[in-house]
C-alpha cells in the first residue's frame, strides 16, 4: 500500500539555492541521473535557478532568499585564475562594465556570509586546490553576490551566501565535484525549519 501522506508532505528541509551565472556554464547539472531528481546535501534540498541577464537574475536571487525556507545561496562560476578554485570573501559596489557604484547609498563593500573557511577546506578534502581571496573580478559573479548581499534582511538568521570560482581550466567533472564540496559545507550550518503547528 502506497503511502500517500509521505508522498504529498511538504519538504521541511532547508534549501540552499546553487546558480551558475554564467548561460554558458554546463559544468553543474544538478539533475545527475533518469529519475529527474536534483542532486542534494545531506539535511538541506537544492532549488537550481536558471541563468539570465545580471539585473533578472539578481532579483530572481534576491525573491527567493526572501521565502525563510532558503537559507543558503551558492553562485558558481568561472575565473581568470590559473588552476585550482576560490571562494570569493567579498564584493564591491560596482555597476556591470564600469566603475561607477551601484548607487549612491548602498555600502562600498559586501562580505559573504558563508563560512568561507570550512567550504576551503571542504575542497581540499575533496582533492581539490583551492583558496579563499578577497579580490573581486569584474564580472556577474561580484555583481549578483554584492546585490544579494546588500539585500539581506537584517536578523538572527541570514542566509549564507557565497561565491564559488573555478578556473577556466578545470574540466566539468572537477567543478562538479567542487560545487557538491562545498554544498555539503554550507548545509551543516543551515538551521533547521521550525515545526508547522497542526490545526
Amino acid at each position: 500500500m502506497l503511502d500517500t501522506t509521505a508522498e504529498t508532505a511538504p519538504d521541511r528541509r532547508p534549501a540552499i539555492v546553487i546558480c551558475a551565472w554564467d548561460a554558458d556554464e554546463r559544468a553543474w547539472d544538478p539533475v545527475e541521473d533518469l529519475s529527474g531528481e536534483p542532486w542534494s546535501p545531506g539535511g538541506a534540498r537544492t532549488i537550481a535557478i536558471p541563468s539570465a541577464a545580471p539585473a533578472d537574475l539578481a532579483g530572481a536571487l534576491v525573491e527567493q532568499l526572501q521565502d525563510d525556507q532558503t537559507r543558503a545561496l551558492l553562485l558558481v562560476g568561472r575565473s581568470s585564475i590559473p588552476k585550482g578554485f576560490q571562494v570569493q570573501m567579498r564584493a564591491d559596489s560596482h555597476a556591470l562594465g564600469g566603475e561607477a557604484r551601484i548607487d549612491a547609498i548602498s555600502p562600498s563593500v559586501a562580505r559573504a556570509t558563508a563560512h568561507v573557511a570550512e567550504i576551503v577546506r571542504a575542497l581540499e578534502d575533496a582533492g581539490l586546490s583551492a583558496s579563499s581571496t578577497s579580490e573581486a573580478e569584474d564580472d556577474a559573479g561580484s555583481y549578483l553576490l554584492y546585490r544579494v548581499l546588500t539585500s539581506l534582511r537584517e536578523g538572527v538568521d541570514t542566509p549564507a551566501v557565497g561565491l564559488l570560482r573555478a578556473s577556466a581550466n578545470e574540466p566539468d567533472v572537477a567543478v562538479q565535484r567542487a560545487v557538491k564540496a562545498a554544498a555539503e559545507a554550507m548545509a551543516r550550518h543551515l538551521s533547521p525549519l521550525p515545526r508547522r503547528r497542526v490545526g
